[in-house]
C-alpha cells in the first residue's frame, strides 16, 4: 500500500507513520494557545520531528464541537508563516488542516504537501480543483454536520456501512475531478458527528471501512470519548488510552496515526509491528514444516 503526496510516496506496506499535530489556534480543545506564534510552533514541530514524526499537520482553525469559524485570511495568517519556516529547515511532509480552498492553495504555495480536510472536500467546491492541480496528498475525513452542529444529535442506521459508503462515493467523485486515487487516504472522523457508541463501532471495524484499498488515517488523540469511558475529564488522563488505541488500530491495519504525543505512540506502533512480524514468521515456519512433512 502506498500514499502519494506532492513531495514523496509513502510505502505503508509494513511500517506505520505518525503525523504530529500542530495547532496554531487559540481555542483547540487540547492545546489551544500553546503554539500560537511562529517561534513556539516551530519549536514544537522540531520536538515532534526528533521524536519520530514523519508528517506535521498544521491547523489554523479549531474543529472541536462548537468552535467558531475563522475567516480564510486569518487562517492563512496563522498557518502560512509556520509552514514556510518549517519547509525552509525540514524536508519531511507538511499537511495543512483546512476546509477552505483559499487556505489550502496558500499553504501549498508555502511548501505544504498534503491537504487534510475534515469536511471530506465538501465544504468548499474549489477544494478538489486545488488538490488536483497541485498533485498533493489528500486526507478525506467523514463527519456528520459542522463543528457547530455535529454533536447535537448524530444518528446513523449503521455507522460502519455509512462511513464506508461515504468513502467509496468520495473516491469516485474526487478521481473524476482529477485527483489521483493513490493520493487519497481516509479518516473515519472519530468524534465528528458521532456518539460514543458510533466511535466504538468504527474503532472495532477499522479493517472494514476503507475504499479501494486506500490507507486510513486515524485521529483519536486525547479525544473526549476517552474521558467519557474513563470517567475523567483531565486531558492528561487520555494520553495512555490514546497509545492503546494506536496499537489496536495498527493491529487492524491502520498505517497513519495523527497524534499530539509522538514518541509513546511510535513506540507502541513499533512494538505492535514486531509482534505482527513474529506472527508472520511463525506462519511461514508452519507452512515450511507442513511442506516437508
Amino acid at each position: 500500500m502506498i500514499w502519494k503526496t506532492r513531495r514523496a510516496i509513502l510505502d505503508l506496506t509494513h511500517q506505520a507513520r505518525v503525523m504530529g499535530i500542530l495547532n496554531v489556534t487559540p481555542d483547540s480543545f487540547s492545546d489551544g494557545g500553546e503554539h500560537f506564534n511562529t517561534e513556539t510552533a516551530l519549536a514544537h514541530a522540531r520536538r515532534m520531528i526528533v521524536e519520530g514524526a514523519e508528517l506535521i499537520d498544521i491547523g489554523g482553525e479549531s474543529t472541536r464541537p462548537g468552535a467558531v469559524p475563522v475567516p480564510a485570511g486569518e487562517e492563512i495568517a496563522r498557518t502560512v508563516p509556520v509552514i514556510a519556516a518549517l519547509r525552509a529547515e525540514w524536508d519531511g511532509l507538511i499537511s495543512i488542516d483546512t476546509t477552505k480552498a483559499m487556505v489550502a492553495a496558500a499553504a501549498l504555495d508555502a511548501g505544504a504537501d498534503i491537504v487534510n480536510d475534515v469536511s471530506g472536500l465538501l465544504a468548499d467546491h474549489e477544494m478538489a480543483r486545488v488538490c488536483a492541480e497541485s498533485g498533493c496528498g489528500v486526507v478525506v475525513m467523514h463527519r456528520q454536520g459542522t463543528p457547530q452542529t455535529m454533536q447535537k444529535s448524530p444518528r446513523y442506521d449503521d455507522v460502519v456501512i455509512e462511513v464506508r459508503e461515504f468513502f467509496s462515493e468520495r473516491l469516485l467523485t474526487l478521481v473524476a475531478a482529477g485527483i489521483d486515487s493513490v493520493a487519497v487516504c481516509f479518516d473515519p472522523g472519530i468524534g465528528f458527528g458521532k456518539t460514543l457508541d458510533h466511535n466504538l463501532a468504527l474503532l472495532r471495524a477499522l479493517g472494514e471501512i476503507s475504499a479501494a484499498g486506500r490507507p486510513l488515517l486515524l485521529g483519536v488523540s486525547r479525544k473526549s470519548f476517552i474521558g467519557k469511558i474513563l470517567g475523567d475529564d483531565l486531558i492528561d488522563a487520555r494520553e495512555w488510552p490514546t497509545v492503546a488505541l494506536t496499537a489496536n488500530a495498527r493491529e487492524q491495519g491502520v498505517m497513519l496515526h495523527r497524534v499530539h504525543s509522538v514518541r509513546p505512540n511510535i513506540e507502541a506502533l513499533r512494538m505492535t509491528e514486531a509482534i505482527l512480524a513474529a506472527r508472520r514468521t511463525d506462519k511461514g515456519l508452519e507452512r515450511d514444516a507442513s511442506a516437508t512433512a
